[in-house]
């Protein structure tokens, strides 16, 4: 899509007043956590291991029993960030990392908003992302999500491309969705399966099926191209195939256990650890693989234990995380001020509902529908099983921006667009 002069304009400022943003943003979120350097548990995780990764030490989080404990994608960010600036770099410069990702993100949003549409949605989701809180704090927290949000959308983008692209051009496209697709994996484990799974919806719903089984091994080739490395590493340190990390089982046991309540609390895992010290203790054969993937195994048995004896359990545990995920204000304590909750309420309301009317304006089965909800209905689905949060959200409600933005930006839908399907 080329953008005619006034909207090359328009879409500088809105970049610009997206970076302005979220650089106030990141000065204000830190000068509010005082001495405290990080306000999430994640964020100390990831710093600690970019420091092992421009130390050029062993890639391990405080002790050899946690040498698969992150994806490296994030944290070879905040290690080229502490080559470049020092061991010592203050957080803010993070921070700063962040809040251009974030501007990157904005415009991402609105290269898709002006491919599936046309240049007036594009600047007005541009718009929409530049000041939407909860895109503005994903950019500017020290989380995976910060970097995660560009690519997401980088992936998209090029999904979209493959479908009107020549026929020499589309492989190198759909490698390039499958390559993006394996990077985004990099940071964020939980996006390993949507791009399998968007293809195997596409194949069996899609009225181009021919298209996407001739481009599905190009995808797949990609992803696992960039996987391997990260496989191949992991085989090497437990001697088991790992697709991600080794925090899976404490993932799914944090969201099944009898004490659930869909909100994250691993305080379990101490306990589950001296479990395992002791019966690797009594253990009289050869012990299998690590510490930490026998850990893992019993943590993963224990939580599918619990969910297959208590099933009624498990299916109202799903709808609490439903309601806590897709929640009209936060659930955690300490953004539960009125200010805070008239903020996300007032913001994140009106956007979802305006996108849901959208879907429904331009119908369920157009290509643009199914791209701009394919994140979100993959994500809803994943944390109904995990536990429930507004984090998880945030990524997938930019695709859903674009949505209200094409509404916002006509009232009617023009005459062609999501004519072609996915």
């Amino acid at each position: 899509m080329s953008l005619s002069p006034r909207a090359r304009l328009s879409a500088a400022a809105i970049l610009g007043i997206a970076l302005v943003i979220r650089l106030v943003a990141a000065c204000w979120w830190q000068s509010r956590l005082g001495e405290q350097p990080f306000a999430f548990p994640d964020s100390h995780s990831y710093w600690d291991l970019g420091q092992t990764i421009a130390d050029g030490t062993t890639y391990q989080y405080q002790d050899e029993d946690q040498r698969v404990f992150r994806m490296p994608g994030y944290p070879l960010l905040l290690g080229g960030l502490f080559g470049v600036l020092g061991p010592d770099v203050p957080v803010l410069w993070a921070r700063a990392v962040g809040a251009v990702l974030g501007t990157i993100t904005v415009g991402g949003v609105g290269w898709l908003a002006g491919r599936l549409f046309d240049e007036k949605t594009a600047i007005v989701a541009a718009g929409i992302v530049a000041l939407y809180p909860g895109a503005i704090g994903t950019s500017v927290f020290v989380l995976s999500e910060a970097l995660f949000c560009p690519l997401m959308m980088i992936q998209l983008v090029l999904w979209h491309g493959t479908t009107q692209a020549s026929a020499g051009k589309q492989w190198w496209l759909a490698a390039g969705v499958g390559a993006v697709a394996g990077v985004a994996t990099l940071v964020r484990p939980s996006w390993l399966l949507f791009t399998p799974l968007l293809l195997g919806v596409a194949l069996i719903a899609s009225c181009q099926r021919r298209r996407v089984a001739q481009l599905a091994p190009a995808v797949l080739a990609g992803l696992i191209a960039v996987m391997a490395p990260w496989w191949m590493r992991n085989y090497a340190v437990a001697g088991k195939f790992i697709p991600t990390t080794l925090q899976a089982g404490a993932s799914l046991y944090d969201g099944l256990h009898p004490q659930a309540t869909g909100a994250s609390d691993m305080s379990f895992v101490d306990d589950f650890r001296r479990q395992q010290v002791a019966q690797d203790a009594q253990q009289t054969t050869a012990l299998v693989s690590t510490f930490e993937y026998r850990l893992n195994q019993r943590l993963w048995r224990s939580a599918t234990a619990w969910a297959t004896q208590n099933p009624a359990r498990a299916v109202q545990l799903a709808g609490i995380k439903l309601l806590r995920m897709w929640n009209v204000w936060s659930n955690a304590t300490e953004f539960q001020s009125p200010r805070m909750r008239a903020i996300v309420m007032l913001t994140y309301t009106p956007l979802l509902l305006v996108g849901l009317v959208g879907a429904c304006r331009l119908g369920w089965r157009q290509r643009a529908t199914l791209i701009c909800l394919a994140p979100a209905c993959y994500l809803t689905l994943l944390h109904l099983i995990f536990v429930g949060s507004l984090r998880y959200r945030q990524p997938a409600l930019l695709p859903m921006m674009i949505l209200a933005a094409a509404l916002v930006a006509r009232w009617e839908w023009p005459h062609k667009v999501g004519e072609q399907r996915s």
